[in-house]
């Protein structure tokens, strides 16, 4: 007899929303937190803003992924999700703080700049991620 892996689906759907509650959340808040308008930077062309943004996201959807393999349900999720959100605030307000010019170089679109700020997103993302491993 074959197995119903299609049983799980509800619990699949509720991870999965949960996760792009948490992302959405995210996005919301860190282009509300940089000084500059993201979209309208990607619009324009902006490689840069789209570099740091994507490393940004990457940076916090991984150790949400990792917390959906984890949790054993939507609240230890949620609570996971909100720590990998301080994470990468942290990982900002430390780029920040070493570029102090950063949102000037994004807004004239050095690539090298946003290249540098979303490997350190990533990265961070990365330890978070392995860190709830141990």
């Amino acid at each position: 007899m074959m197995p119903n892996y299609l049983s799980h689906l509800p619990e699949f759907a509720a991870f999965f929303a949960m996760g792009m509650l948490l992302l959405a959340a995210f996005w919301s808040l860190y282009t509300l937190a940089t000084p500059h308008s993201e979209l309208e930077l990607i619009r324009a062309g902006s490689v840069s803003a789209a570099v740091m943004l994507a490393g940004a996201m990457l940076g916090f959807a991984i150790p949400v992924a990792v917390a959906m393999a984890r949790s054993e349900d939507l609240w230890q999720l949620a609570q996971w999700g909100l720590v990998a959100l301080l994470v990468q605030f942290a990982t900002y307000l430390a780029a920040r703080l070493l570029h102090r010019d950063l949102h000037a170089a994004i807004e004239q679109d050095r690539v090298s700049v946003a290249l540098w700020v979303a490997t350190l997103s990533l990265c961070t993302g990365i330890v978070n991620a392995g860190a709830q491993l141990a």
